[in-house]
């Protein structure tokens, strides 16, 4: 059950979102300073933190500060009535999801929240059948729910069984299919997914790489694959996801 912990000076309003959250089946913990956010963080463990910025004591973003050195990776949502420059540079600066204005858009955050207890899911389209399987031990270590798939024949059946938070793994070679029209046709009938290419053939394929780039490809990784940069990409893009969710625009990288 995932765990949210709600921060704000305001008890009426702390009250309110617990109670919501709680109905939907969400494990909620309340705090109304930003330093007993900061005790609460460090006791509970919490999986997502919403927090207002301006109250008594410390502000939102100073206790934020502190939370990061406790948990770096804790998912941080602002709710303020007052969207301000700090409260923007401490979102950017610091890492926080987004900055939400009250009254909250309760349906936004359930979405997100949902969506963030769920396995990220990872779609592998290559029709080397061990590279497949090895990559697929490797990312289920890592807790990533993986498909494999030699073909993209069946990819509808997959997409619909996983719904949400899911990210293809495209190979440019698939035998007798190029990858680059695999990537149009999957574009043209989903392109919300994020879709990662991946290739052993840097020279040659380097113009499929960078049309494929132009149609919105995410970004292309090069085999051998480092897991690392792999698995902190995967992440990156399921991280961008979920802030879409809060109203913060998806940019693939750079």
């Amino acid at each position: 059950m995932l765990k949210v912990l709600i921060v704000d000076d305001d008890q009426r309003m702390v009250n309110t979102i617990a109670d919501i959250l709680t109905i939907k089946g969400f494990e909620v913990i309340t705090a109304f300073s930003g330093e007993e956010a900061v005790e609460k963080v460090k006791s509970n463990s919490p999986d997502c933190l919403l927090m207002d910025n301006k109250m008594g004591g410390i502000t939102g973003a100073e206790a934020y500060s502190m939370i990061k050195n406790i948990s770096p990776k804790l998912p941080v949502i602002f709710m303020t009535a007052d969207i301000t420059e700090e409260i923007l540079r401490a979102c950017d600066q610091d890492g926080a999801y987004a900055v939400l204005s009250k009254p909250l858009n309760i349906q936004m955050l359930l979405s997100f929240l949902s969506s963030l207890r769920k396995a990220v899911s990872i779609i592998i389209i290559d029709d080397n059948k061990e590279f497949c399987q090895t990559l697929k031990d490797v990312l289920t270590l890592r807790e990533f729910e993986i498909e494999c798939m030699v073909t993209p024949e069946n990819l509808p059946n997959i997409i619909e069984k996983h719904e949400t938070n899911t990210i293809i793994l495209l190979d440019l070679k698939l035998g007798e299919l190029k990858g680059l029209d695999v990537l149009k046709d999957i574009k043209k009938t989903y392109p919300h997914i994020p879709i990662v290419l991946v290739t052993g053939y840097h020279s040659e394929m380097q113009d499929d790489i960078e049309q494929g780039l132009l149609l919105n490809a995410y970004t292309c990784l090069y085999k051998p694959l480092e897991i690392e940069m792999l698995s902190n990409t995967l992440m990156e893009i399921n991280r961008k996801k979920l802030k879409e969710l809060l109203g913060v625009p998806f940019k693939k990288s750079a």
